[in-house]
């Protein structure tokens, strides 16, 4: 009888865990059977109900993690909206673990008065600007990239970047961290696929034609490894420079939704996570995490 290559073991192998997570992705499907609790390609969309912080608990307090948060805020936006991100932040956001919140500004003379709580710090970051540079978000992606190289990397196990105008209501913890991680749109998440606005023109690099795509996601939030975001980064940049060189421009919530059509993100937030307050919530939202204070900058 010919001896069984090693392989082959490793094929079994697979084969368990991948009966293992979907069986206990059927058991998500059991607790909120209201909303889609995995995609096509399995990753979990986190609902509340769908997740045991407990479990998640015991795993990532052995590993003793950081988390980074990075904030945009120029101008109007530091009165308007920076203090009452960041006392927000720091009380929902990934309570009793290590937090880093990164804020990019261009006039620390602005800094508002911050008091934050244990294991939580943060870091200012000056905006460089070039004058070629119009985008706003392209701005502080642009800066988020040098950050992130420079040091970001190699302080935080997790990253997320969000937009200054909103406010955390309750808590955002570890069931929302993952390789790469989406927010959907509340709106969008609701509506028809064919309505989605992906950008259309054949002439972006943000094109997604019509039939395809699989959500469509908000750009206010994004995250997860530093990896992850450096990889979304540099093809966002280079997507933008490729359209200015043909005369073209998108939005960067396009160029977004194209990357992670490209590339599938390994975990999704529910619209519970980012809410406009100015919509009733449906009955599948059973408790905002963050509410978006106005237009997305």
């Amino acid at each position: 009888m010919p001896c069984l290559q090693p392989n082959y073991y490793f094929c079994l192998l697979l084969c368990f865990v991948f009966c293992l997570l979907l069986d206990l992705f059927r058991l998500f499907n059991r607790k909120r059977p209201d909303v889609k609790t995995t995609t096509d390609w399995f990753a979990p969309i986190i609902w509340e109900g769908t997740y045991n912080r407990q479990v998640l608990e015991k795993y990532y307090k052995r590993r003793n993690i950081t988390i980074g948060l990075a904030v945009f805020a120029t101008g109007k936006f530091v009165d308007q909206y920076l203090q009452q991100f960041i006392q927000s932040a720091n009380k929902h956001f990934m309570s009793g673990y290590n937090v880093i919140f990164y804020i990019l500004m261009d006039d620390f003379s602005k800094l508002p008065p911050i008091e934050l709580g244990a294991l939580r710090t943060f870091k200012l970051c000056i905006v460089f600007r070039r004058h070629e540079w119009k985008d706003l978000n392209y701005i502080y992606m642009r800066n988020l990239h040098m950050y992130v190289l420079e040091h970001i990397q190699h302080e935080a196990d997790f990253l997320f970047s969000m937009t200054v105008n909103q406010i955390f209501r309750s808590d955002f913890g570890v069931e929302a961290l993952g390789k790469s991680v989406a927010q959907l749109h509340g709106w969008w998440y609701f509506g028809h696929a064919k309505n989605f606005p992906y950008e259309r023109s054949p002439n972006s690099a943000a094109f997604i034609p019509f039939g395809e795509g699989d959500f469509y996601y908000r750009g206010a939030i994004f995250g997860g490894t530093p990896y992850e975001v450096l990889a979304f980064i540099e093809e966002y940049k280079k997507g933008v420079q490729n359209d200015a060189r043909r005369g073209f421009k998108s939005t960067y919530e396009r160029y977004l939704n194209k990357y992670l059509f490209i590339n599938k993100p390994t975990k999704l937030l529910s619209p519970e996570y980012n809410w406009d307050p100015n919509f009733r919530p449906p009955p599948q939202i059973k408790r905002v995490k963050i509410e978006c204070q106005s237009k997305s900058i």
